[in-house]
Formats: structure tokens, sequence, C-alpha cells
């Protein structure tokens, strides 16, 4: 018999934005009144027999977990008879599959963090259900990516999906890259550039993340609330402004896409970048021993210095609340997230880890990239914005880099920035 939803009161807004977003018809807050569920994952016990359990997954991974269903089998021999498949599946499209028919016969998948609402609103999410061990044995940042409303969802498998700076040794020392302005001056004393994709929302949001000005998405689920206009307070919106257009005036920073940093890179034009995990085997090819990546640095605004925030992403794994075997898909999938399988996706497949120890381990720590990501995490922000922030700030930025050429008052500039994110999107 099929396993009833998780219990959970979801709000309704939340419901229309994620059901209307994977093509069911659309709900209104009136019609989608909140409605329970029943949690079964709570004290259900094992079953013994015959156990068939199915994996979404890419097939870049399947020789990996085929071995860790080896070990999980191993590990609960002779409690059941295991048999469990792989079937394909890009984590990008997850939502798509699973949500076309939420009866699917997969047990686990998974999905990157900015999935997870719309799986919650659809029911397809089975509750974990040893919530504080999974909480314990995970950076704070990866769990909060898994959470809603308090509640645990997911299991948290890797946290490398952010940016940082990548530098060049043979320039740029540990000490210059603390802040922008001494990474800038080296650059300038040596005709050089730093990189960024300024343009991007996703970068941008580096710049106002630590000053305490805040972001974020309304309980409606579509909306934004951004008070990056503000006009008091130790920084305010206009500070910001300001910065921006000096650090974007100096001919040693370079707005430009990650493809052309890398290119920048092999041209030797480039000597520091932000970009994530994805660009650092191209970049170790040509710095070799000299390549380098940390955390953000710091800049200055309104005379202080600011720590570069960032836009944080983390893999996530679920059990569907329909699965015939929910309490072996939550074993299952406990077990392919923990400590040790962690640690065996960073040795084959130099994914981050989310689990504290798996990141703290000396051979984690000996890769830059990896090492970077974890540390920049600490200024970081799980990605939850309405899709009118992105062309807001594509706006913005083009202004700023073009130096304001219409001459608009800053704190106009900023409050025509704000209402664009903060638009409602019904016209």
């Amino acid at each position: 018999m099929k396993k009833k939803l998780i219990a959970l009161l979801l709000s309704g807004s939340v419901l229309t934005m994620a059901l209307s977003g994977c093509g069911s018809s659309q709900l209104t807050e009136e019609n989608a009144a909140e409605e329970e569920v029943v949690d079964t994952t709570q004290g259900q016990e094992l079953p013994s027999g015959k156990v068939e359990l199915t994996v979404w997954a890419e097939e870049n991974s399947y020789d990996m977990l085929e071995g860790m269903f080896e070990t999980f089998k191993q590990e609960y021999a002779g409690q059941a008879e295991f048999d469990i498949k792989l079937a394909p599946q890009a984590d990008a499209q997850t939502k798509e599959g699973l949500l076309a028919d939420i009866h699917n016969e997969v047990d686990i998948f998974t999905i990157p963090d900015d999935q997870l609402f719309t799986m919650i609103a659809a029911g397809a999410l089975s509750l974990v259900p040893n919530p504080d061990k999974i909480r314990n044995e995970n950076v704070e940042e990866a769990v909060t990516a898994a959470t809603y409303k308090d509640t645990l969802f997911a299991y948290p498998y890797t946290a490398d999906n952010g940016y940082f700076l990548y530098y060049d040794k043979n320039y740029l020392t540990e000490t210059d890259v603390q802040t922008l302005d001494g990474i800038l001056a080296v650059a300038e004393e040596n005709g050089k550039a730093i990189s960024m994709d300024f343009g991007s929302g996703w970068y941008l949001y580096s710049f106002f993340g630590g000053t305490g000005m805040e972001l974020g998405l309304n309980e409606d689920g579509v909306t934004n609330y951004c008070d990056w206009n503000r006009t008091e307070g130790t920084i305010k919106g206009v500070d910001v402004a300001e910065a921006l257009l000096k650090i974007t005036s100096n001919p040693s920073f370079v707005e430009q896409s990650e493809e052309k940093f890398v290119e920048g890179v092999k041209s030797g034009t480039v000597i520091a970048g932000i970009s994530g995990v994805w660009s650092a085997e191209q970049i170790k090819q040509v710095w070799g021993e000299d390549y380098g990546a940390c955390k953000l640095p710091t800049y200055t605004c309104a005379g202080q210095q600011v720590q570069m925030s960032s836009f944080t992403g983390y893999k996530l794994m679920g059990v569907n609340a329909y699965s015939d075997q929910v309490a072996w898909a939550h074993k299952l999938a406990e077990w392919l997230t923990n400590e040790q399988n962690q640690t065996i996706r960073f040795e084959q497949n130099s994914q981050g880890p989310s689990n504290i120890k798996a990141a703290a381990s000396d051979a984690v720590r000996k890769v830059p990239a990896i090492a970077a990501v974890i540390e920049q995490g600490k200024y970081g922000k799980v990605q939850r914005i309405g899709a009118l922030y992105w062309e807001s700030c594509l706006t913005f930025a083009d202004t700023i880099v073009a130096g304001n050429p219409e001459g608009k008052p800053l704190q106009q500039l900023m409050d025509d920035f704000v209402s664009g994110i903060t638009a409602s999107t019904i016209q």
C-alpha cells in the first residue's frame, strides 16, 4: 500500500508557487487552504524479506554508488534481502521528472537545494526520521538548505555549489587577498586584472550580504523583500553604490563572464577572479603550483572593511513520500550521505562534503578550491529569491559598470533598484 504524505501544515501561498512552477493547475491562496497529511516515518519498523529500492542518480556516479550499495548490504546483512537498482536522472531535472508522476516507483533521489520548496509543496518528500543526528553531523548552512519551518526534509551531502576567490600566488600573497583593495593594487602595479561576473545577481549579492541589509523571499513564495536602499544605519544603500562605482571604475577590475575569466587566466591578463569549483581544473592547469583559492576578500564601504558574502548551494538526497519501502529508503539515504560515503564522493568525484568531520579532513583541506568554498560558506546565504531579482540586478549592474552615465542621484538609483527587486509579479 502506498504511504500517505508526510505531516506538514504548508501555507497555500507556497503551494501555489511550487505547483504552478511545475506545470500543475494553479492554486490560489484561498482554495489551497492548509491541509494536514500523515507522517508515516516516525516509529516505523524495518520490514524483513525482500526489499526493492530504486535510486535516481546521474550515470557518471553509478560505479561509486554501486560500491556504497554493497557496504550498505553488508551493514544490514540478515535483516532483509536487498535488491537496489539505479535509474538515470540528471539532478537538475529531478523535480520535473518526479512531479510529472509523483507515484513514480523511485524511492530515493538527489536534488539541488533550490528544488526543495517545490518538492515540499507537492508532498513529494518524506520527513527525515532522525533530524537531530543529521543536523549534528553536517555543517549548519547545509542543514538550513534542507530545512523548511524547522523541519528537516532531506539529507545534505555536498557543500560545494558556491563561489570564492581564485588567485595567482606568483603575484598575490595571502595578505594581499584578504582585501579587494590589496588585490586591485597588486593587479594595477603589474598591469593585470581581477575578474568578476558583476552583472550576474548571483555574484552581485556578494557586496550586499555582509552589510547588515536584508534580501529574501516573502511568505507568498514569489515576491522579494529588500532594504538595500536604506537611508539609516552604519552602512546605507548609497554607501554600497559609491563603493561599487569606485571598484568598477578601477582599470584593474574587469566585468566579464566566467568563461572570459578562464580565458584571461590562460592569456596571462588575469591574476585573480571569482568563480566556483567547476573552474578549478582549468585554472590549475595554467597556474600549477601557483594556483591559490580562498574565501572572498573584504571591500571598503563607508570607511570600513566589509566581508564579501555569497549565495551558497548544496546537494540533497530525498526519500519519496510514496515509497513502498519508506523506512528502508531512509536507512539507505542516510547511509549514502554519511561521513564515510561523503569522503568517498570527495575522493572519487571531487565533491565537497557537507559532513563536518569529512569537510575537516586533511585531504579536503589540501584541495584549495574545496577548502575555499567550504570556508566561504560561513559568510554565505542559501539562495531563496524570487524571479524579479535577477533582471533588476542586471539593470543596476549595467548602470554601475557604465559609471552611472545619466548622473542619477545614488539614492534614486538604489530606490529604483529595490523597487525592481520587490515589485509584484501581478500586472
